[in-house]
C-alpha cells in the first residue's frame, strides 16, 4: 500500500524527459523572439540617449538589490554586443549545449536586461523569468541536444526524472494561475458582477481584432469571467489527480493551451500566451511519447545504417548530430573500416555510406536526403533536397567537405564528448525544495501587500500580513529582489484596468509650425485611434507597455526624460529650420465605463517642456 501511494505521488511530479526537451526548445524559441523583438529598440530602451538613462535608473527607480550587467555602459553599442550574446546562448539553449550552463545564462541574462528598463516590464516578462529559474534545475539537455548526441555515458538515460526541482517547476507554474485568481477573487467585478472580462476587451491598449469581436457577444460575457476565474483556481487541480494521472494531465495540457491561444487572439500581450503554451508542453505524459513512437515506427528506420569513418572526428559527430536531432534513436552508427565490403564503398566514393532496411547503399548527398526522408519531423525536406539542382549544389558542397576534412572539423571542435547523466541527490532536492517555501512565502507576501487585501480585513489576512511582515520575512526580501524571485501574479487583477486612452504628443518648432512628434508623417489627430491605428504607434509589446506606464503613478518620474528623447531625436533627424522648440504630451483620457453607459473622453495635458536647451 505505501508502495503504491509513492508511485503515484511520483507520477504526479514527474517529467518524460522527451517533454522537457520540447519544453527547451519553445523555451528558447521564446527567448530568441523576444530578444529579437526588443533588439530594434536597443537606443531608445537600453541606452543612455534613449527613454532612461542610467542615472535615473540608479536614483530613481532601481531596487538596491536589482542588478544589471546593461548598466556596465550607456552606449547602443555595447548594448548590441550584450544582445547578441544573449542571442548566441539562448540558440545554444536551443540546440542543447551545455544546456544547464546556457539556461543559467540566459536566466541572468534575462534578469539584467529587465532591470535595465522596468517601465517596459509586464506579466510575460514575470513570467518568462520565473519559468527560466526552475528550467536551471530541470535536465533539459536530456534529449534532442548536442548534450545528447555527444553523451559517453554506458548507462541509459531514464524515461522520467522526478526531483525537487519537478515539484518546484509544477507549483510554480500553479501559482502563476491560482495566486492571479486569488487576487481577482477579491474584486466584485470578477467574484460577484462578472463584468471583469467586458472590461479587460475593452481596454483599448491591449485590444484584437477578435477581442473586439467577443466584447460584441456581451450576453456570453459574464459566463467568459466565470469560468475564467473558476478554471485558474481549478484547472491546474488536475495534474495532481493520483488515479490516470496520465489522463487528467493530458486534460489540462489541452485547456491550458486553448486558454492561452485564446488570450494571444483576444489580447495584445508579447510573448506570454506562446511562452506559457510552451511551458505546458513539459508536462506531456510518457504515454504521448509511446504513442507517436508506435505511430511513427517503420521497418525503414529500423532497417537504417550508417556507416562513418573512423578517421574522421568531424564526420562522427555528425552521424550523431544526424541521428539526433532527426530523432532516429536507436539508429546503429557504425565504423566503416570493420566492414571490409563498407569500408571499400567509403573509399571508392570518398563519403559515408547509408545502407537502408534492403542492403542499398547511398552516398554523399544522397544518402543526406535519404536519411532525412525517415526523419519523423523533418521527412518532408526529403523531395527539396532531391531536386536536381539541390542534388548537385548539395553533392558539391559535400565533395568539399569531404576534402577539406581538417577545416571542417574545426567547426565542431567546440563540441566536446561529455558524459551526460540524470541524477539528483538529497542535497539537490533540499535545496530546490526550501527554494520553492521560498517562493510560496513570497507570493503571500504579495498578496499582503495588495491594497485590496487591507479593504476587507479577516483573522486569515491579519495573520497572513503579521507572517510576511515580521523581521524573519524582510531579513530575507533581499533574496527574492537579488535572484528576481519577487513575485505577484496580478494580471488583470484584482481588476481589469480601466484607465485607457490614447497618448497626443504636440511639437512646435521653432518656425512655429505645429507637427505630430508620434507620427511625423501624419496631421495632428485627437480622434481616437483605430486597433491598426495603436499596431502602428506601439510597434512591440515594450513600447505599449511603457505608453500605459506613461499614465501610472510611475509617469511622473519617466515624462521628463521621455521629453528629453523626443526633443533629442528630433532636432538630431531635422535641418536647423525644423528644429523642436518645445512639445506638450497630451493623454485622451478613457476610462471604460460600465456596460450600456456611454464612454467620455477627457483630454489631459500631462506634460510639457522646452527643447532649446538641450
Amino acid at each position: 500500500m505505501k508502495n503504491q501511494l509513492v508511485s503515484k505521488i511520483k507520477n504526479i511530479f514527474a517529467f518524460d524527459l522527451r517533454s522537457l526537451a520540447i519544453f527547451r526548445i519553445g523555451l528558447a524559441l521564446v527567448i530568441i523572439a523576444d530578444l529579437l523583438i526588443r533588439f530594434g529598440d536597443i537606443e531608445a530602451h537600453y541606452s543612455d540617449a534613449g527613454v532612461l538613462d542610467r542615472t535615473v535608473l540608479i536614483n530613481q527607480l532601481l531596487n538596491p538589490w536589482y542588478w544589471s550587467v546593461h548598466l556596465i555602459s550607456g552606449q547602443p553599442f555595447v548594448q548590441q554586443i550584450l544582445f547578441l550574446i544573449a542571442l548566441l546562448i539562448a540558440v545554444l539553449l536551443l540546440i542543447g549545449y551545455r544546456t544547464r550552463w546556457m539556461t543559467m545564462a540566459s536566466w541572468m541574462l534575462i534578469i539584467s536586461l529587465h532591470n535595465r528598463n522596468p517601465a517596459l516590464i509586464f506579466a510575460g516578462d514575470d513570467a518568462l523569468r520565473a519559468i527560466l529559474f526552475w528550467a536551471m534545475f530541470l535536465p533539459l539537455g536530456a534529449y534532442y541536444s548536442v548534450d545528447n548526441a555527444l553523451n559517453t555515458s554506458s548507462k541509459p538515460l531514464p524515461k522520467f526524472v522526478v526531483s525537487g526541482a519537478t515539484v518546484g517547476f509544477i507549483f510554480q507554474l500553479c501559482y502563476i494561475y491560482m495566486f492571479s485568481a486569488w487576487f481577482k477573487h477579491q474584486s466584485p467585478l470578477w467574484s460577484e458582477e462578472s463584468s471583469a472580462v467586458y472590461y479587460a476587451l475593452s481596454f483599448d491598449q491591449y485590444a484584437t481584432g477578435f477581442g473586439q469581436f467577443l466584447l460584441g457577444l456581451k450576453p456570453l460575457l459574464p459566463t467568459m469571467t466565470f469560468g475564467a476565474l473558476w478554471f485558474e483556481w481549478l484547472g491546474a487541480l488536475l495534474l495532481f489527480i493520483p488515479f490516470k494521472n496520465s489522463f487528467f494531465r493530458g486534460i489540462a495540457i489541452v485547456a491550458f493551451i486553448s486558454l492561452h491561444l485564446s488570450f494571444g487572439l483576444s489580447f495584445t500581450i508579447g510573448v506570454f500566451p506562446v511562452l506559457c503554451v510552451a511551458a505546458w508542453l513539459a508536462f506531456l505524459p510518457s504515454p504521448v511519447w509511446d504513442w507517436l513512437e508506435k505511430k511513427t515506427y517503420s521497418k525503414e528506420r529500423v532497417g537504417l545504417k550508417i556507416n562513418y569513418d573512423r578517421d574522421c572526428g568531424f564526420c562522427k559527430k555528425v552521424v550523431h548530430f544526424l541521428r539526433t536531432f532527426l530523432i532516429l534513436p536507436g539508429t546503429p552508427l557504425l565504423v566503416a573500416q570493420e566492414n571490409p565490403d563498407v569500408y571499400a564503398d567509403m573509399e571508392k566514393y570518398n563519403s559515408w555510406v547509408v545502407e537502408d532496411w534492403q542492403g542499398k547503399r547511398y552516398f554523399k548527398w544522397q544518402g543526406i536526403a535519404y536519411v532525412v526522408s525517415l526523419s519523423p519531423i523533418l521527412w518532408w525536406l526529403a523531395p527539396i533536397l532531391r531536386i536536381k539542382p539541390f542534388m548537385a549544389i548539395g553533392t558539391k558542397f559535400y565533395e568539399t567537405i569531404a576534402t577539406n576534412r581538417t577545416i571542417a572539423g574545426k567547426l565542431t571542435a567546440p563540441f566536446k564528448y561529455d558524459s551526460f547523466q540524470v541524477r539528483h541527490g538529497w542535497t539537490f532536492n533540499i535545496l530546490t525544495l526550501f527554494i520553492l517555501g521560498l517562493v510560496t512565502f513570497w507570493n503571500f507576501a504579495s498578496f499582503a501587500d495588495s491594497h485590496i487585501f487591507h479593504h476587507s480585513p479577516t483573522a486569515t489576512s491579519q495573520m497572513v500580513k503579521r507572517v510576511t511582515k515580521s523581521r524573519t520575512a524582510q531579513s530575507i526580501s533581499w533574496l527574492g529582489e537579488l535572484t528576481r524571485l519577487d513575485q505577484s501574479w496580478s494580471i488583470f487583477a484584482p481588476n481589469p484596468p480601466r484607465d485607457d486612452g490614447w497618448h497626443v504628443i504636440l511639437g512646435t518648432l521653432k518656425n512655429g509650425k505645429e507637427v505630430n512628434l508620434l507620427q511625423e508623417d501624419s496631421d495632428i489627430s485627437w480622434d481616437k485611434p483605430t486597433i491598426k491605428q495603436r499596431n502602428q504607434l506601439y510597434q512591440n509589446m515594450q513600447w505599449r507597455t511603457y505608453f500605459i506606464n506613461l499614465n501610472r503613478n510611475i509617469g511622473k518620474k519617466l515624462y521628463p526624460h521621455y521629453g528629453d528623447y523626443l526633443c533629442q531625436q528630433w532636432n538630431k533627424n531635422h535641418p536647423k529650420n525644423q528644429q523642436l522648440e518645445s512639445l506638450e504630451i497630451f493623454f485622451m483620457s478613457e476610462t471604460t465605463a460600465p456596460p450600456e453607459e456611454p464612454q467620455e473622453v477627457i483630454q489631459e495635458s500631462h506634460w510639457q517642456q522646452s527643447c532649446s536647451k538641450l
